[in-house]
This record gives structure tokens, sequence and C-alpha cells, in this order.
């Protein structure tokens, strides 16, 4: 692909010469509309004017929208993302000032507030090539604005939103290619791979059915409707997926990827050209280093596989604490057998959805019936089951089979990476577990070949392949909540998050799924990665045009990222 290089551009005086803050909208330094209308004739679409989708409902914000098309969609995971200014959990679309004045625009519009732009950026670029990213960046970068990069806004973060920002939306970029022969750039023509390209605007539920059309399987991240980027900020986290036991976590499964860098150039970047980029990107954390482009996957053979679901709801606790013992006692199992999944507990109930791939019914079923039938002598109200699928689609179709779910929600997460060794002592933790009054979910994500790649192969924290288990906490609020009621419900996430802290002290996180306030996101995201991928970040980036939360170099910002502290 074409490479594009703009880096005289920095050299210009005044561009981004000693920044301390970034401009905002309506701040002086904020492009006029000559200077926007310049922007505009080089884009292949308008310039858009994102605003939060529950303004539809408010006549006089926003004369033209649809409330019903607003109202039955709220809760679909696609419908929000085809939204500019939609983000999949509506809390980041809200702004709350220190005076704790709260800017919003909620979708009931009984409560009597207001409809307000929030923090929801009020112009960007819909991006349909690689020139209108190109176009945006250099833009961005020449008057130093601050800058999101939003595709999806599935984000438990809320990176892709900030008031007052310039947004680059990659949305609609949504080519896929199918390789069976895929040769890397600068490899040589012996190193071939059976592979998917993916732009960046490429959801999920796209590349599975590109896949299973090319009589394959791809690692993904796994939501109902599929509606999670599957080439942007998901990959550069880490990936994490119900197959990473067998096949590895997203970054683990990347061949390639494109992105452009601050400077304006597209770059291609793998292990054989610009691989200290493909090393950080994978990994490193979701709009640090540039704009992902593209990401190549390898694709993996379609086998069938076993899915197996149970619940519980526990007749006391004493009942509760002897199945969830159990439970954990069988957790080490999994990742040894290939099997991934998720459970939800508490010391009422277990709920849990694994997959076994490449397994027969008989060797499932021998393996899981003792388990079940502590679960069935436990409590009657249980229900367990093993069903054979033909392949990962199927599957997935069964599992998720409406795009509604997950988002449109008010929440905030915080979460934390079990490492084996605690499976040891599996009463510690057990009651560890039993002890959070809201519960816990555990995503069976780690082990197995997660465990087995090199901690050094890629740019993610190497406590990854040491874990077993993802564990993530969480609360939410109703709309039209005061600033006190959130901040309790924030307050209860951090005290219960403290308990998990107690177990793995000093433990480590997942940067896509995780709390918006670690005292130190440094170790907790990057553990002893972090010094390298500072250094590379500071060489493709070294103005800090692409700054996210708690990502890569945040911490020379203050807290609302808009200027710089050194």
């Amino acid at each position: 692909m074409k490479n594009f290089c703009w880096i005289a551009l920095l050299a210009v005086p005044g561009v981004l010469s000693n920044p301390r803050c970034r401009c905002l909208y309506d701040d002086p330094c904020w492009p006029n509309d000559n200077e926007f209308s310049q922007l505009q004739s080089k884009l292949s679409q308008q310039l858009i004017s994102p605003v939060p989708p529950e303004s539809a409902c408010y006549p006089a914000s926003n004369p033209s929208g649809n409330c019903t098309d607003v109202e039955l969609n709220a809760v679909n995971g696609r419908w929000r993302s085809d939204q500019a200014g939609s983000m999949q959990s509506p809390n980041f679309e809200t702004f709350i000032f220190p005076n704790g004045t709260i800017e919003a625009c909620f979708l009931n519009t009984s409560l009597g507030f207001p409809c307000d732009q929030g923090n929801v950026p009020p112009i960007g670029v819909d991006a349909r090539t690689i020139e209108d990213i190109q176009t945006a960046v250099v833009f961005a970068a020449k008057h130093d604005l601050r800058l999101v990069v939003k595709n999806t806004g599935h984000d438990y973060l809320g990176r892709s939103s900030a008031r007052g920002a310039f947004m680059i939306w990659t949305h609609h970029l949504k080519n896929i290619t199918y390789n069976s022969n895929f040769v890397p750039e600068g490899a040589s023509e012996s190193e071939t791979y059976n592979a998917l390209t993916l732009q960046s605007g490429v959801q999920w539920f796209e590349a599975y059915d590109a896949a299973q059309a090319n009589g394959r399987m791809i690692v993904g991240g796994l939501s109902p409707g599929g509606s999670v980027g599957a080439a942007g900020g998901w990959v550069s986290g880490g990936g994490h997926s119900s197959f990473a036991p067998r096949h590895g976590l997203g970054v683990d499964n990347v061949i390639q990827f494109t992105m452009m860098v601050a400077s304006g150039e597209h770059l291609t970047a793998n292990t054989h050209i610009n691989s200290d980029l493909f090393w950080a990107v994978r990994g490193g954390g979701g709009g640090t280093y540039g704009i992902l482009t593209s990401v190549t996957y390898r694709t993996h053979e379609i086998t069938p596989l076993i899915g197996i679901f149970f619940s519980s709801n526990f007749s006391s606790p004493a009942v509760g604490r002897e199945v969830i013992s159990e439970f954990v006692k069988f957790c080490p199992k999994l990742p040894d057998l290939e099997w991934g999944g998720w459970t939800s507990l508490s010391s009422a109930t277990i709920n849990s959805i694994i997959v076994a791939p490449n397994a027969s019914w008989a060797d499932v079923n021998a393996t899981i019936d003792p388990f079940f039938n502590l679960l069935r002598n436990a409590s009657a109200d249980t229900i367990t089951s093993t069903i054979p699928f033909d392949g990962f689609s199927s599957w997935y179709q069964a599992v998720f089979p409406e795009p509604e779910g997950e988002v449109g929600a008010n929440i905030e997460i915080a979460s934390r990476l079990i490492p084996q060794e605690l499976f040891e002592d599996s009463e510690h933790l057990v009651e560890v577990l039993l002890s959070l009054p809201n519960g816990i979910g555990l995503n069976h994500v780690g082990g197995g070949k997660v465990s087995r790649t090199d901690p050094d192969s890629a740019g993610l924290n190497p406590a990854w392949r040491k874990a077993l288990i993802h564990a993530v906490l969480g609360g939410g609020w109703p709309e039209g909540a005061t600033v006190d009621e959130i901040r309790t419900v924030q307050q209860q996430i951090r005290d219960e998050l403290s308990v998990l802290e107690n177990l793995v002290p000093g433990g480590d996180s997942y940067f896509n799924e995780a709390s918006l306030y670690e005292p130190n996101p440094q170790h907790t995201f990057f553990g002893d990665h972090y010094e390298r991928l500072e250094s590379i970040k500071d060489k493709y980036d070294p103005l800090g045009l692409f700054i996210v939360a708690e990502g890569v170099g945040s911490e020379r910002w203050d807290s609302s990222l808009n200027c710089l502290l050194y």
C-alpha cells in the first residue's frame, strides 16, 4: 500500500511548539470556518457533527430526530455503533464538571433535564478512505486539537469520547480480504498464512461471517450482535476470547497491521518491518501509537465443539460455598483442555457458558458430569446441558441470538488478572470471591495457548502469560442520578477492587476492561514492558497527539488529558 509522508508539517513554526494545553471547541485557538472549509475540501465525506443519540427525543435539540428509533434500539450494540455520537455506555456521553454539575442528554425525557452535548465531540471526520484519516490526523496535529478516535464506542473506560474534542470516526472502513496464502510485507515468499485482513471499521459479526464464508474461523471478541470492533482497541489492548486457551489471545493471532501515525505516515508493521511498532501495538493499548487502518489475522480450521451451559440458584449460603468451592477447584482444568468461556457467581447463584473446542460429546460429559452431579444434588433450582455444535458460527448464534444486551446502560467496571498459582489455595480464593456483595464475573480466557506463548513476544502485559482468569466487578446507576449517587457507585467498585487487590497485591488488569481509577496504571496494564512501550510511543508520537485514559504516556497529562504536566 502506498505510504504518505507529511513529516515536514511538524517543522512548521508554531505547529505543536511547546504544547501545554490542547485546543478545544470554543477556545480562541479553535479552527475557524475557513479552516474547516479547507479541511472539508480534502475529504471524501461531509464533516460530521456528532450528537448524543438521545437528542432525537428533544425536538429543540434535534428537530429531525426519530425518538422511536432510539427507544427501540437503545440497547442494540450494532445500532449504537452506527451513531457517530453514541457510546455503548451512555455515561461516557455525559460530562461532569468539577463543581458537580452534570451535562448530558437522557433518553427519559420525563426527568426534566435539558439535552446537552456532554462529552460527545462536536465535530469530526467520517473516514471512508486512508486519505481521509491522513488528512484528519494532519489537521488535528496542525491545530493541536484534542483528538478522539472512535469506531464503535465500545469502551469501558470512555476512550472514544472527550468534551470539545475533534473526532476521527473509522466505523465505515469495512473492507475485508481473505487470502489463503498471505505473505507479510518484507517476508520471503515461503512465509505464508491463511489470513483475513480487516479494515478498522469491521466489527466481529462481519469478520465471523467472512471467515465462515471461506470455511475458516477467527479468534475474536464475544458480545451480543458482535458489535465490538475487530481491528482497533480490542486487539491493541490484548484481545481476550473464550477461544484464547486453544488459539491464543488476539495479539497472538495478528500477522500484520497498517497504521496512520502522528506524522501522517501510513505504515505497515509486522515482524519484518517496523517490528518495534508491531510489538507495541499488540497489547500496548489502543488510541496510543496511531490509528489502525487494518489488521491481518491468522484464521483457523473450523472444528466441532461442545457448548456447556449451567446455572443454579443456591438454597443457602452453605450450599453456595460448597458449589463455588468445587467450581474453583475445577477451573484450572479448563485451559488444560483448551476450554474457555465465562461465569458469573455470587453466594446465591452461579451461571456459566463454557466452550470445548474440538472435543467429543462423550469426553466432555465424562469431564463435566462430576461437577454437574454435585450441582444438581446441591440445588433443585439447577439447569445443566452439553450441546454439540458443528463449529464456531452455530455456537455463537445460539449463545447470542439477538444483538441486544450489555450496552445502553450507565456502567463502570474494574478487573484483575488472577494467576494460576492462586488456585493452589482454592479455599482462600473461594472466601474472597464469596465476600464480594455484588458477585463477580470470571472470564476463562487464560492458560493453554496463552500461557505457552513467550511473554516478550508482544507488548502485552507479561502477567497475561501467568493468568488463568480475568475477574471483573462492576456497578451502574440510572439516568438522572446525582453526582453523589454516581460517586457512591464508583466508590463501591473501588472498595470491591481493593478486595481483589488484597488477593493479588500489586496485581495486573486488562487494558480494555478495567477501572478508571487505577493508582499505578503503568504497572497494572503493562507490567515491566512499560519502559519499552513508552520509548516506542515517543518515537512514533513524540508530541503526544494520541492520548487516552491510563494509556502509555497519559501520566504526563492532567486528569482531563488536555494539559501537559511535564
